[in-house]
Order: structure tokens, then sequence, then C-alpha cells
């Protein structure tokens, strides 16, 4: 005789506030990413550091959290996700109030690093926690929207913060507005927050760690680099070094009794493709940002705060996207299709991208717009079928996976985008042009201002137009890999189950809450 299953319980009021409680570290840790970008001159004007501190001063905090993303969501697994939350919030409060006053470079690029640590067990925290309270498959998908869509905002809200607070307050009122968000977390989050972690974690497999990180950081420094510099051997060979690590990772995790990273995940259904299709996503989603922030301000004339307002507004719609495509599931829609459109409402962002002029201002911000929501229809819903597919005790794991996808693919779409713009741009740009002028629209716009007259202006008018090119020959290609990504997501996907074994994991775990 068959019985029929127990429907997973729903959420109620509890876990709603809770979810809110947990959107204010994401949506801190996210705009981190980008809180110093206006912030820098003033730093530099008091602390006068190195040019090697200065960059460390602003790369440190990506850094340190890419590298130990999948080592804390791995012990949140292990030691309880909430006390992970709990104490990364602290060192995340400390080491925001110790930046705030630092009174050298040497001082701030250590805090700056402790940043770093809180936010790599924030962020897998946050998202493995929102898996464990929400076991109706309903509702988890509607609070993964909520999760992605605070993340991307996040990023977007960063910079005009910082800009706002720079010009009212002094410098380190920037890391100040952190300390609000993580009392409360503090506060509420031992009666609002579920534990939960693994019943048979294993003993922790700390070679691992060391291996992670030897993986993770050197493609990331070497992609990044690759975007600003240009290509270099040394970059090349940091890359190489870093997929060679990853190489004796992924052995590791196959052989380890207790590994860090289960491969039994990848034998779920639909968690290989999530995982997949959210690089790719973050992929586009970082390729639009790295030519529009410089064509706002450098083609468009516009003030770096000016720009980071005007960037506010492609962010509306955000917060509708993944809603919509969540309904759109939660009414029947195959979520392959649901992904597919996603990636074809970004590439259909790309192709308006292609289509700007050097002043075509509105028409580059429904580009933005249009291919914000793409992304956020995209990791939603990918993010939604990991967590899914994905044990309850493995959430943290599979979260930090997750967004170690993002990291990667936002550091490729800049390197291998950035280098197709920068190559026609070198193309177009006239021959006789000054040597600095040949290399960045930056280096041009700078000559341009030291040359008399008719001069500078046709300098400057020839590298705006060089720019646009390369930014056009990039939101080309970035369109056409989108329209792939539609079509493999559209087919890989029809295999997937809708909701997977999500609510038999919940039930049949006995570390499920």
């Amino acid at each position: 005789m068959t019985t029929n299953p127990t429907p997973p319980a729903r959420a109620g009021r509890r876990e709603w506030t809770a979810l809110g409680v947990l959107m204010l570290p994401l949506l801190l840790v996210s705009m981190d990413v980008s809180v110093l970008y206006f912030a820098i001159p003033a730093i530099s004007a008091d602390l006068e550091p190195s040019a090697t501190q200065q960059l460390w001063i602003f790369d440190i905090y990506g850094f340190v959290l890419a590298g130990l993303l999948m080592t804390m969501g791995s012990l949140g697994d292990r030691i309880g996700r909430r006390r992970l939350l709990l104490i990364g919030a602290a060192a995340f409060g400390t080491a925001s109030l110790v930046a705030a006053y630092a009174n050298s470079a040497e001082t701030l690029i250590a805090a700056r690093a402790v940043l770093g640590i809180g936010g790599a067990t924030l962020m897998p925290s946050t998202m493995a926690l929102v898996r464990t309270m929400f076991t109706d498959p309903a509702q988890r998908t509607k609070a993964i929207g909520v999760w992605s869509g605070v993340m991307t905002a996040g990023i977007a809200l960063g910079s005009v913060l910082s800009g706002v607070l720079v010009e009212h307050f002094w410098w380190g009122s920037v890391f100040l507005v952190n300390l609000p968000a993580m009392a409360l977390l503090l506060i509420l989050g031992p009666v609002l927050l579920p534990e939960s972690k693994s019943s048979h974690p294993g003993r922790f497999d700390w070679l691992s760690v060391p291996l992670s990180m030897a993986a993770v950081l050197p493609v990331i420094y070497g992609l990044k680099e690759l975007a600003s510099e240009g290509w270099n051997v040394r970059y090349v060979m940091s890359v190489t070094v870093g997929l060679l690590f990853a190489a004796l990772f992924v052995h590791r995790q196959r052989t380890a009794v207790s590994p860090m990273i289960s491969p039994a995940l990848f034998r779920s259904r639909g968690f290989s493709p999530a995982v997949v299709l959210n690089l790719v996503a973050a992929f586009g989603m970082m390729g639009s940002a790295y030519f529009t922030t410089q064509y706002i301000q450098s083609v468009l004339d516009k003030s770096p705060l000016e720009a980071a307002l005007w960037s506010l507004l492609p962010s509306v719609p955000i917060g509708l996207a993944a809603p919509v495509s969540a309904r759109l599931v939660q009414r029947g829609v195959p979520r392959a299709y649901v992904v597919g459109g996603g990636f074809a409402v970004t590439g259909c962002g790309y192709v308006l991208l292609a289509l700007t002029g050097t002043d075509s201002f509105w028409l580059l911000l429904a580009a933005c717009a249009v291919l914000a929501c793409g992304v956020v229809a995209v990791m939603s819903q990918v993010a939604d079928l990991a967590l899914s597919a994905a044990p309850v005790e493995k959430a943290g794991a599979a979260s930090s996976l997750l967004e170690t996808g993002t990291e990667f693919g936002g550091a490729l779409s800049m390197a291998f985008l950035g280098s197709i713009g920068t190559a026609v741009y070198r193309h177009e740009i006239p021959a006789s042009a000054p040597a600095p002028a040949r290399e960045t629209l930056g280096g041009a716009l700078a000559v341009a201002d030291r040359l008399p007259g008719r001069a500078g202006d046709a300098l400057a008018t020839a590298a705006r137009e060089a720019f646009t090119s390369g930014m056009h020959a990039a939101a080309v290609t970035s369109a056409m890999l989108l329209a792939g990504a539609a079509v493999a997501a559209t087919v890989t996907l029809r295999r997937a189950p809708a909701h997977d074994n999500a609510g038999r994991a919940d039930r049949l775990s006995p570390s499920g809450v």
C-alpha cells in the first residue's frame, strides 16, 4: 500500500521576517565590492598609500572573498550555518569599525582582508539558510528570487552610496554604515534564524583549504589583470597555475574520505547545469558593466557621481524580474523555457547595446535595464534549481559553488570581452595618435586635454568613436554567446526536474529544521 508523502511545511511570518534580516548583511557584503569607487581619492589624500598599496586596498576584499567561499560554505555545513553567519557578522562589523578609523594604508588593507573573510562566511550562509527555512518549493523560489535581486542591487548601490557619503562626510563613513545592520543581525539572528548543519559531516579536510585558494585566486587575479592590462605572459601563467591547482583540488575531492565539496553534489539531477548556467549569467552581467561604466563617464562625459546615480535607473526593473520568473515557473511554464528566455532577454539587451552611438544615453540605459532583468531571471532560477537539487545537508557547499562560479564568470567576462573591446579600439584609433591615446580611452582623453583647440577635440572624438566600436564588437559577441546559452539551457534543463528531491530531502534529513 502506498502513502502520499507529507507536503513540506510552508514558511510563516517568522521565516519571512528572518529573510528580511538576512538580506541586510547580503546587501552590505555585495555593496562592499564597489563601495570604494569614489572613496579611493579621499583615502589616497589622507593615508598616502603607494600605488601597490592602493591597488591592494581596492582588490583584497574581492580576492579574499572569492578564495574562501568554498571553505566557508563547507565549514557552515559542519559547524552550523547560523553560527558561522553570526561569527562572520561579528568579524565584518569589527573590521568595518577598524577600516573606518584606519590611520595607515597597512591597517586599512588588513581590515579589508578581514572584511573579505567575513563576507565569505555571510554569502553562502545566507543562501543556505534560505534553503533551510523555505522547504516549500514555491516559497523557496520566491525567497531565492529576493536573494538574487538584493545581491545584484547591492553592487549597483555600493558606488552610489560611496559617492554620497564621501561628498557629505569623511571616507570612513562608507564602512560605518555596515555597523547597524551587523548589530541587528547579531541581536535578531539567534531569535529568528534556525540552526542547521549536516548530521554526519565527517572530518574537515584542511588540505583542501589551501588547494581551493590556490585554484581560485591565481585565476581570478590573472583574468582581471588581463582585462585591465592586456595580454601578458605573467598573467597567462597565473591563470595556468590556478588551473593546475584546480585539477589537484578536484582530484582531492574525488579521493578524500571527507571532501570539502562532495562529488555526489554533481550527480544530483540539475545541479551541474545550474552551476554552469549561473557562471554564464555572471559573464553576461559583468561584461556589460565593464563597458557601460566607462561609456557613461568617458564617452558621455558624466561625472563619476552622475554616472553612478544614472546607473541606478536600470536597477529599478530588476525588482520585478525574479518574481515574474518565479511566477511563471509556479504556473507551470517549464523552468527550461524560463531560463532560456532569460538568456534571450539578456542577449536582446546586448543587441540594444550594439546599436548605441556616441550620444545614445537613453538607449544605453534601456539596454542595461533589459540586460539586467534577463540576468536576474536566470540567476534566481538556476540558484533555485541548484539548491533544490542539493541535499539540505550540503546547502552551504552548494551555495558556495554557485557564488564561486559567479566570481569566475565575472572575471572571465572582463578578460574576454575587455580584450575584444581593446583590440577593436586599438585598430580604430588613428595610428598617428600619441602612444597613451592608442592604449585606452582614458589615456586618449588625458592627452586630448593637453592638446590645443581642434587637435584635442579631434583626438577625443576619434577615441570615443573607437571605444564605442569596441563596445559594439563585444556586445555582438556576447549576444551570440547568450543566444547559444539560451538554446543550451532550454535543451539541458528539459531533463532537470521542476523541484527535484528538495522536499523529500528535507523530510528525510536528520538535520532538517
